[in-house]
């Protein structure tokens, strides 16, 4: 070996190449895991929006109904001696027209003047145009299902009391009835006779996507209105 020089190094031999990964590159968050927790966020708002809207509208309902109750300051004992019916008396004192109790359902709510979202939201409202509690003709109340009282159990014979500033009048249920939003032959003003007429959404779980109305037709029964052949008679 001649002094001075060294031998050549071995080459070494290349790298193994990494195997290529089949998921999606590091550092990068795959579609659809940012879709499903989009989904979850807007489940999460939905359920709060609700749970709140409902929180808030049993709050207004009860705050309502303790005005009612002050302002009646009688306390109730059903109706009782006869009614005499003071027109001077039928428009909203703070918003609320009349009270309705039905004894059955243990349920009671004052009720609004109208029947937008926003009264129905809290309570029943009564509807503008049908008259008052004790005149001649249909007195109609709506309701949104979710704060309302669960109709189907509502029978024929069952009573229901509104409450008004002039006095208390009972009406006693005859029967119910499913129909489209459309139908406006459930509901008339000036219909002859004493009547009430209930409404709300249906079925009572679908909430604001209810596609039908539940409805539920009383007739006045105290005071017991004497038709006026009969008041003639001796």
């Amino acid at each position: 070996m001649a002094i001075g020089r060294t031998l050549p190094h071995a080459s070494e031999p290349p790298a193994p190449e990494a195997p290529a990964s089949d998921g999606p590159p590091t550092g990068r968050v795959h579609p659809l895991r940012v879709a499903a927790f989009a989904c979850f966020l807007i489940g999460v708002l939905l359920v709060v929006t609700f749970a709140f809207g409902m929180w808030s509208g049993y709050s207004e309902q009860q705050q309502l109904n303790q005005e009612w109750q002050q302002e009646a300051s009688i306390p109730y004992n059903g109706p009782v001696g006869p009614v005499k019916v003071d027109r001077s008396l039928q428009h909203p004192v703070k918003g609320i027209d009349f009270a309705i109790r039905v004894p059955k359902l243990n349920y009671f709510a004052a009720v609004r003047e109208g029947t937008s979202t926003t009264i129905l939201y809290s309570g029943p409202g009564h509807y503008p145009g049908t008259v008052w509690p004790g005149d001649q003709g249909s007195v109609g109340v709506a309701a949104h299902n979710v704060y309302w009282i669960n109709f189907p159990m509502l029978k024929a014979g069952d009573e229901i009391d509104l409450e008004t500033r002039y006095g208390t009048f009972r009406y006693t249920v005859t029967g119910s009835k499913i129909v489209n939003p459309d139908n406006r032959t459930v509901l008339v003003a000036d219909a002859p006779g004493y009547h009430l007429v209930l409404t709300t959404c249906w079925p009572l779980w679908a909430g604001a996507f209810a596609t039908q109305r539940y409805i539920v037709f009383a007739e006045q029964s105290y005071p017991r209105i004497v038709p006026p052949r009969q008041q003639l008679i001796p």
